[in-house]
């Protein structure tokens, strides 16, 4: 199993709103995906910032190629995040899971 970690920065006043669009968009998106195994999203304030992670899980390689295209270290956005977060990571990064 891999896990799919994506790093990002917000206002910390914008935690909720950009959570809840998290939920309504980037979510289901991850769930609905074959080789999918769930999916996580973590914040931590720090004064007026906010980061903010996604964590998914998946079978191997080929289903978050599914989920992310070819290059899948490239970090997947929508059009909205441009709304909240305060840049641009270019890259996510994946680890083995063993239980």
């Amino acid at each position: 199993m891999i896990i799919r970690i994506w790093h990002g920065r917000i206002n910390s006043s914008e935690a909720e709103a950009y959570r809840e669009f998290i939920f309504r968009s980037g979510i289901p998106d991850y769930l609905a995906t074959p080789g999918n195994k769930g999916a996580q999203y973590w914040q931590k304030a720090e004064g007026e910032i906010t980061h903010v992670w996604t964590a998914s899980w998946w079978d191997d390689p080929k289903s978050i190629e599914a989920f992310a295209g070819k290059d899948i270290e490239k970090a997947h956005y929508y059009e909205e995040d441009k709304n909240w977060l305060l840049e641009f990571e270019p890259r996510v990064v994946h680890y083995e899971v063993f239980d």
